[in-house]
């Protein structure tokens, strides 16, 4: 059974998730560490609080005529007072002996050797921090040592971490809010370098193949450069393909000429009529074939040309005018009456040589398809923006179905199949209106026979 591929998500989505993520993870950090140092901190203050209290106490321990008097100062337990109610607790020894204070209350454990020491005990129900600070003293010439303990509750600890911790979250919870806007940032950044590269390639016509010259990061410069190398292939191959497709039309149209002129000469000396109508189906045939090649070779031109498009000022009233003039013979085989009308001038940015192929192509359709004897009408239109050209025939118009296809590569209508054409006329007049910022529309006429076709080119 054949695997479904994974369908890739969004750059954007993904390093989006990918900064939150982290963002995250450094804001659970930072609380750690912050709440962590914060209650260390506040463990440190209350110990140096305690030893002072009971250094203040052993200061004021003296011995007096033999006798070891104790002088508690008021400072020694104001020092300890804070908003909340903690209890406080102290104890006077002298080599172990009890002086004064709570008998029970313990002493803080010390490492030997230390005269200090620090202690967290549950005393009467309650967790109490100690402070043990020792001195020597020396009573009627014998040394004694006296313990001075300080323990208070861990109220107020308890509530100044508690401050902290929800001051913490808070830090943590904007540190996070702040990464992911920047996260956000981050992604919409990396995803505007890709849309100004996209944009700068999707905003071309399909015959721009020009490199592409889109500021992008240093990361996104290999992108640019494989797709400028594949632009530089494709461009080549195309310009490769379009460079034999006329060298094969122009090879191609010589020697059908020949081969007419001697199909025409054939056919004046030949009787019977089964050989004369074998004749003019091959010379039908050599005709659909060199009208194919010449309008392949007009097409491979216009492709040509439209890729390396260089504008000029055009006036359209005398380019149209010389094309008619060029095509009226033909037209008088016929005894078609062809005009040109144009009331304004029409000045715009153009290729004259592609503007007056497309011109040719449209007239030499209508002449082609409409019945002699029939009247063909040109006319220059001038709007606010844009020119217009119409060529409107008698002739028997477009097909009621499939008329939007007959721009396209070969395509024919139904009604024109005993007609001699290749199917590009209308595809080049539109390339080249396309090729000019313009269009080219097709409709039959209201209330009549016959075609129109519309040809409009912005002016300049």
């Amino acid at each position: 059974m054949k695997r479904r591929r994974a369908r890739p998500g969004s750059i954007r989505r993904r390093l989006t998730l990918q900064l939150l993520t982290g963002a995250a993870v450094m804001a659970v950090v930072l609380f750690l560490i912050v709440f962590s140092f914060a209650r260390q901190i506040g463990a440190e203050s209350q110990d140096r609080i305690l030893a002072a209290s009971a250094a203040a106490i052993l200061d004021a321990t003296t011995v007096q005529s033999g006798d070891l008097r104790v002088d508690i100062p008021y400072s020694a337990f104001t020092m300890l007072d804070n908003a909340v109610d903690d209890r406080v607790f102290y104890r006077i020894t002298q080599d172990g002996e009890g002086l004064t204070g709570y008998d029970d209350l313990p002493a803080a454990r010390r490492a030997d050797g230390d005269s200090a020491g620090f202690d967290t005990v549950t005393y009467r129900g309650e967790a109490l921090r100690l402070a043990t600070l020792s001195r020597l003293v020396s009573i009627d010439g014998t040394p004694a040592r006296i313990d001075v303990t300080v323990g208070q509750t861990r109220d107020a600890q308890a509530e100044m971490l508690a401050r902290i911790l929800r001051m913490t979250v808070l830090l943590g919870l904007g540190f996070f809010v702040a990464s992911a806007g920047l996260a956000v940032l981050a992604g919409q950044s990396t995803a505007a370098s890709l849309q100004r590269l996209a944009g700068s390639v999707s905003r071309r016509g399909p015959a721009d193949l020009r490199p592409v010259v889109a500021e992008v990061p240093r990361e996104m410069r290999s992108l640019v450069e494989s797709l400028n190398s594949l632009i530089a292939r494709l461009s080549g191959a195309l310009n490769r393909t379009e460079e034999f497709i006329a060298e094969a039309a122009h090879r191609v149209r010589t020697p059908l000429a020949t081969v007419r002129a001697h199909a025409e000469n054939t056919l004046r000396r030949v009787d019977k009529e089964e050989n004369r109508v074998a004749l003019r189906e091959m010379m039908r045939a050599i005709d659909e074939s060199s009208r194919a090649a010449g309008q392949l070779l007009d097409h491979a031109m216009v492709s040509l040309r439209a890729d390396q498009l260089e504008l000029t000022p055009l006036a359209l009233r005398p380019l149209v005018r010389d094309v008619v003039a060029r095509l009226r013979p033909v037209a008088d085989l016929k005894d078609m009456d062809l005009t040109f009308e144009a009331t304004h001038e029409a000045e715009i940015m153009g290729d004259a040589i592609l503007v007056q192929n497309a011109v040719r192509n449209i007239l030499d359709n209508a002449i082609k398809y409409a019945p002699s004897e029939t009247p063909i009408s040109v006319v220059l239109t001038v709007q606010t923006s844009s020119a217009t050209l119409t060529i409107r025939d008698l002739g028997r118009g477009f097909p009621l179905t499939g008329s939007d296809r007959l721009t396209r590569r070969f395509v024919r209508g139904e009604n024109a199949s005993d007609v001699v054409g290749s199917g590009l006329g209308l595809t080049i007049a539109e390339e080249v209106a396309r090729a000019h910022h313009g269009s080219l529309s097709i409709a039959n006429n209201e209330g009549g026979p016959g075609a129109c076709v519309q040809l409009s080119f912005p002016l300049r």
